[in-house]
């Protein structure tokens, strides 16, 4: 029978279904089924509610989370309600409880004046008679639950006004601002504790509103008056600054701003304003302003001094600001070589895995011509990407150098056909170089790709043909110049008569990827790497240009008085890949996986036995645990440990231990010892064949 009602009750409740609420209502019907019958309706509807044993333990569950209590009638009738009047009336302003009371039949409030008297001591209660239907019940249920949401969102409000309140109090607090309200009707002044301090009043004392206006000073009282009366009359915002005189005779400015309220009926009724002390800050003003005026007379008197002594130093000004915007260009060069220098770093990694990959590809499908076509396709953009990278690493100063004493006189005679083929036949170039020219520091290689650089950007700033002048001659350089050391140079020039560039352009003629010509046309580097390279090799590039006219760069590159010594980096017996003729044992060490992997790859294809490890702690525990490796192989910029951090480390393990340190960048780690060989990024496999057979027949 209870199973079929609670079904019933369930069918007629889907359709008033309440949504759900983070509060939970309460049942105390300890008799009979109500209890059960009543959470079953109330389950069915969407609405929680949790049933209690006993009178105790429902007293102690009431609460504000509370959001109705469904209770039986008969089971008040006998209990001792203090507890429960007790609580109800210790609820919060904003909360009633709302009661449902279920009656026995025929003992309603109307008849039963013992039930009605529960309004009395309950407050918030809603009767439904036994047997009651179940969409009346739950409809009943759900109108609490409405009431009690309502209540609930009064708390949040309250909640809300009492925070906005803390908030207002900090903020005049942290602004030493003191607050004050007048009544239009009886002009009662109320003023916080801060408004009191402000007129010289204690914590304590009382600040009447004749007494404020009556501490005003006689000078600033009627501005006061005024502007207080157009607010109160015409609602206009009150914004005024005035003095007052203090019990102690002390005078302070008063800073006041305000507005008028109205009431619901439009009725002015008061007016709200802060006030602050701005003595302080009035002082700092004046002796600012005193400052500034003393300032302004020493400025003149400055700039009268200046005048008078104008021949003698403009030419300064000039300098130091020539030096400072040359300092500013360097450090953004420097920045901007720095980052660049990185880059191409990451980027030469990359093409050290595709390169590596495509030459193993190309000789596993050897034999298929479409495949072989298509690999290298892919090889020649390969190295291409290698060739720019270059171009990066030489503006970024990075590039690995070959250098030593160069003849630039026989340079130049050397390459002039070059220049001549690669200019055009509607571009005259006309040679200048002296006798006896002194050698320079330098790479013949790349100061040979430079003067081709400079030459072709001067044919193409001559769209209808000209003239190309190549010079040499030395340089003296008495004392610290733009970058320059003292010293002796020789000086290339390479001079057009073509368009020119204007100041802007010129400025920014040797950052990476600026160009002036159209898309496509250049990759706008030439200058870029040509500048790293003059930096490099501790010269300088200097540019001038006048549009109309034609642009003029000369390389400055210091004189070599004395052959260089054999570097670390030189490769130490000339050899072949014919002369390792025996495999040997290789511990190959690269954090980067996809170099390690291709590089792992070419030795293992050259028949070596290969140990593959990503860092230089791994490499060094693989050489304690195993002292059988025949040569060493490593990465420079790895993390952690680098390249020559291993390489001093791992001789300290095994002493005579073959080290090949491959790396992108121009100079090895400092301290590297002098037989540590050198392998550039990124390589083919026969340049690492070379270089390891290199490596190997000099320790035989």
């Amino acid at each position: 029978m209870l199973e079929r009602k609670v079904r019933f009750y369930r069918v007629l409740g889907r359709t008033t279904t309440i949504h759900n609420t983070n509060a939970a209502g309460l049942i105390y019907a300890p008799l009979g089924r109500d209890a059960q019958i009543a959470a079953g309706l109330l389950a069915e509807a969407g609405i929680r509610a949790e049933i209690v044993p006993d009178l105790v333990d429902f007293v102690a569950k009431l609460g504000e989370d509370i959001a109705f209590v469904v209770i039986t009638e008969e089971t008040l009738r006998s209990a001792d309600l203090r507890p429960i009047s007790e609580w109800v009336e210790r609820q919060p302003s904003w909360s009633d409880l709302p009661f449902v009371v279920l009656t026995a039949r025929g003992a309603g409030p109307e008849r039963n004046p013992q039930a009605a008297r529960l309004s009395e001591i309950l407050g918030n209660v809603s009767f439904v008679e036994r047997p009651f239907h179940a969409t009346t019940f739950v409809s009943v249920v759900g109108s609490a639950l409405r009431g009690r949401r309502r209540q609930y969102e009064a708390r949040q409000r309250i909640i809300e006004l009492d925070e906005g309140e803390r908030r207002l109090q900090t903020a005049l607090e942290a602004g030493r601002l003191g607050a004050w309200e007048l009544d239009l009707d009886t002009d009662i002044l109320t003023t916080s504790a801060a408004c009191r301090a402000i007129f010289g009043r204690g914590n304590a004392d009382i600040l009447l509103f004749d007494e404020m206006v009556g501490a005003v000073h006689p000078e600033d009282l009627t501005r006061l008056t005024l502007a207080l009366n157009e607010t109160r009359e015409t609602g206009a915002d009150l914004a005024v600054d005035y003095r007052v005189i203090w019990s102690d005779r002390t005078v302070h400015w008063i800073e006041m701003r305000a507005q008028r309220y109205r009431d619901k009926a439009g009725r002015a009724t008061k007016i709200v304003g802060v006030s602050a002390d701005i003595t302080a800050r009035l002082e700092a003003e004046q002796q600012q302003r005193q400052l500034n005026e003393l300032l302004e007379q020493r400025v003149e008197e400055r700039t009268r001094a200046l005048e008078q002594a104008h021949a003698i130093v403009l030419d300064e000004v000039s300098q130091r600001e020539r030096a400072e915007e040359q300092l500013r260009q360097s450090q953004k060069m420097e920045a901007i070589g720095q980052l660049t220098g990185g880059v191409a770093h990451d980027f030469n990694n990359l093409l050290m895995a595709v390169l590596g990959n495509l030459e193993l590809l190309r000789k596993r499908f050897a034999d298929d011509e479409k495949a072989t076509r298509l690999v290298d396709g892919a090889m020649q953009g390969a190295k291409r990407g290698a060739s720019l990278t270059q171009r990066l690493l030489a503006f970024s100063r990075r590039q690995d150098l070959k250098v030593g004493a160069v003849d630039l006189g026989q340079l130049v005679a050397g390459i002039e056909d070059m220049l001549k083929r690669s200019v055009g036949s509607t571009v005259t170039v006309i040679t200048s170089v002296p006798e006896h020219l002194p050698p320079v520091w330098a790479d013949a290689n790349q100061v040979e790709l430079a003067l081709l650089n400079l030459a072709v950007n001067a044919r193409d700033a001559m769209s209808e043909g000209g003239t190309i002048r190549v010079e040499l001659k030395t340089a003296e350089v008495a004392s610290s110049d733009n970058g320059l050391s003292p010293g002796s140079y020789v000086v290339l020039s390479v001079a057009d008569n073509g368009s020119g560039m204007d100041k802007a352009t010129l400025e920014k003629a040797t950052e990476p990827f600026f160009s002036t010509k159209e898309l496509g046309k250049g990759t706008g580097l030439g200058l870029s790497m040509i500048h790293g390279l003059a930096l490099q090799l501790k010269g300088r590039l200097k540019l001038d240009s006048v549009v109309g006219i034609g642009t003029t760069a000369e390389l400055w590159i210091p004189v070599s008085d004395v052959l260089p010594t054999a570097a670390a980096t030189e490769d130490l017996v000339p050899t072949s890949r014919a002369d390792l003729k025996q495999p040997i044992r290789i511990l190959f060490v690269d954090d980067d996986a996809l170099i390690a992997m291709s590089s792992t790859d070419m030795l293992l294809d050259l028949g070596h036995d290969v140990v593959e490890v990503h860092s230089g702690e791994e490499a060094l525990q693989q050489l304690q645990d195993d002292a059988t490796f025949d040569l060493l192989i490593t990465d420079y910029s790895m993390p952690g440990m680098n390249g020559g951090e291993l390489a001093t480390a791992a001789r300290q393990t095994i002493s005579n231990l073959p080290i090949l340190i491959a790396s992108g960048y121009a100079d090895l780690p400092p301290g590297v010892s002098l037989d540590v060989a050198r392998l550039g990024k990124p390589y083919s496999q026969d340049q690492l064949a070379s270089a390891i057979g290199k490596v190997m027949a000099n320790i035989r």
